[in-house]
């Protein structure tokens, strides 16, 4: 068995490894350009969210990794972790703001799985995603709402 802190390294590394992939696409003069609704948060704040976001991810994963190992559970969490990555390619990589959105709502589909299927295995890695949901819940709307707002 893997030590819990090398463990650990390794569920941060693949986070950090899908957080810089994603970080690849920034929004640039198209994001900026775009109609933007009022209540769009300023840009600042999405590098500190996500970063708390990233830590509680790989924490979560981590919990349901060390009592079960690769289960279903895990491989929803990985699949979210892919999903997270590829939304920022399509948003900001290939200016697809409907192609992101249906996306971040396969990331939300995969969130909620993920917090549901792991309550019965370690509750503390469902509410670790908790506030993963709410924030994936309003960057859905956001990315709705410029959907909406620009096509």
């Amino acid at each position: 068995m893997m030590r819990p802190a090398l463990s650990f390294l390794m569920f941060l590394v693949i986070v950090v490894v899908a957080a810089t992939t994603g970080a690849q696409f920034t929004t640039g003069a198209w994001y900026e350009g775009l109609n933007k609704p009022s209540w769009t948060p300023p840009n600042w704040l999405f590098p500190i969210a996500w970063g708390v976001l990233y830590l509680m991810i790989a924490v979560a994963g981590w919990l349901i990794w060390r009592r079960y190992g690769v289960n279903g559970t895990l491989i929803v969490w990985g699949v979210g972790l892919i999903l997270n990555a590829l939304w920022s390619y399509l948003m900001f990589g290939r200016h697809d703001i409907l192609g992101a959105l249906v996306d971040v709502s396969a990331l939300w589909l995969s969130i909620a799985l993920f917090i549901v299927m792991a309550w019965s295995q370690d509750q503390r890695a469902s509410y670790l995603f908790m506030p993963y949901l709410v924030w994936v819940s309003f960057a859905s709307a956001l990315n709705f709402a410029v959907w909406r707002l620009n096509s």
